[in-house]
């Protein structure tokens, strides 16, 4: 198989690793990829919302399959075009994708079909959620409707900080037009899990589980971010609560879609809050996460490519997904000053030392090569990840392993997975 995984970050590295593993594949290629990526991978220079070059990039490739992997090209309907085109593609399409397209729409459905969220309710006028507040409990969430990089999420601890909150998102546009619409929703405590699944429509097979540290900061302080860590399996991810997600949850999900006429095909991302009363949906992602990918895709056992065409096929009940018994973290080297603001173009040292060692790994989110040398391109610059016989084992080698890399302006946090301690 000829195959194009469309992206750029640590998400399309740990598809692109996994997709070279495979017995069907002939050649691969990623649009517009990155400096790692193009270690493994013939990288060409089309962004992901040039969805026409894609589309002429793919016929005159005669690929046989595009991946299109981020939230910005699922939602707008790439798949679509492809498959317009007669071009077959992995992913949600256009209606499916509004899963994670609009929180209003997802929140709508899991009050529709009785599928366990936090409460909330929708405004498209800031003077009525402002009203609203008045007679809110504290602390509260409030949501950008749209896509945001999954930054437009604000805990607000009283009624000031959320009327300032409502005017950033709906006013100011902090998001964009994703603040066209808001989201107010209960704030829940308890553990956080991240859980990623394949779906074809009707079926949907579970990955492992993993928990992603959102926050810049140790102690999880700071402001939100994309991504600053993540750990798998998730200790808190139970025997018991996998039972209640896969009755209550994951089925429940895709059956919705189905009868909205929407049925989707590609992964869903649950974001689960485990709350003293039961596990609850914090949110939808139509596609891997980043960086959850990074320790779930290495630790699964089967050939991706023969996943992609079941679910696209509508096959999937014909599978049956296998993980290693072991554990993986991912650190993430960031450059300083993200999510605001930070440089970019300083050399990048000691990736070499990755090679041939087949436990770590080094996925590349924000580099390109400049004067023949692999520079920083963006926020959050590499993940280093590495696999160990438990949760433990693996922290440590991950941790270590940062210290093979050096750059100027490198910033990580130290307490990725230490809730593994707490478990």
């Amino acid at each position: 198989m000829k195959v194009l995984v469309v992206g750029s970050g640590g998400r399309e590295h740990a598809i692109c690793t996994s997709i070279r593993k495979s017995s069907k594949l002939e050649k691969l290629y990623c649009a517009p990829g990155n400096a790692g990526i193009a270690q493994i991978a013939e990288c060409v220079p089309i962004g992901v919302m040039e969805f026409d070059r894609i589309a002429e990039f793919a016929a005159e490739k005669a690929v046989n399959l595009v991946v299109v992997a981020p939230d910005d090209p699922l939602a707008a309907g790439l798949v679509d075009v492809l498959n317009e085109k007669g071009i077959r593609a992995f992913g949600p399409n256009k209606a499916a994708a509004i899963l994670e397209g609009s929180k209003a729409f997802s929140k709508d459905l899991m009050k529709k079909y009785n599928i366990p969220t936090a409460k909330y309710e929708n405004f498209d006028d800031p003077e009525k959620a402002i009203e609203y507040l008045k007679n809110s409990k504290f602390p509260i969430v409030l949501k950008a409707d749209g896509l945001a990089l999954g930054k437009g999420v604000l805990i607000c601890k009283d009624y000031e900080e959320a009327v300032a909150g409502v005017k950033e998102i709906m006013e100011d546009k902090k998001f964009g037009d994703s603040g066209n619409r808001m989201v107010i929703e209960e704030f829940m405590t308890g553990r956080e899990v991240s859980v990623l699944s394949f779906c074809d429509g009707k079926t949907i097979r579970i990955m492992t589980s993993a928990q992603d540290h959102k926050r810049a900061g140790d102690g999880d302080t700071g402001l939100n971010t994309g991504g600053m860590g993540t750990f798998s399996p998730s200790p808190f991810y139970t025997e018991e609560v996998d039972a209640f997600c896969k009755k209550e949850i994951y089925q429940k999900t895709v059956d919705a879609m189905s009868a909205e006429g929407r049925p989707f095909k590609g992964v869903i991302f649950f974001g689960l809050m485990i709350t003293a009363d039961g596990p609850k949906v914090l949110e939808y992602n139509a596609r891997f996460g980043d960086p959850e990918a990074q320790v779930v895709l290495p630790r699964m056992k089967n050939d991706i490519l023969e996943i992609f065409d079941a679910c696209i096929d509508g096959t999937l009940d014909r599978i049956e997904l296998e993980f290693e018994d072991n554990a993986a973290v991912c650190v993430v080297l960031a450059s300083d000053g993200y999510p605001v603001s930070y440089q970019k173009g300083f050399e990048i040292k000691g990736l070499d030392a990755f090679e041939g060692k087949d436990d770590y790994f080094c996925f590349h989110a924000g580099s390109k090569v400049s004067d023949g040398k692999i520079v920083t391109n963006g926020g959050r610059v590499l993940g280093v990840t590495a696999k160990g016989k438990d949760l433990k084992e693996a922290r440590a080698k991950a941790y270590a392993a940062t210290e093979w890399i050096d750059f100027d302006n490198k910033y990580m946090r130290h307490d990725i997975g230490k809730a593994i301690d707490e478990a």
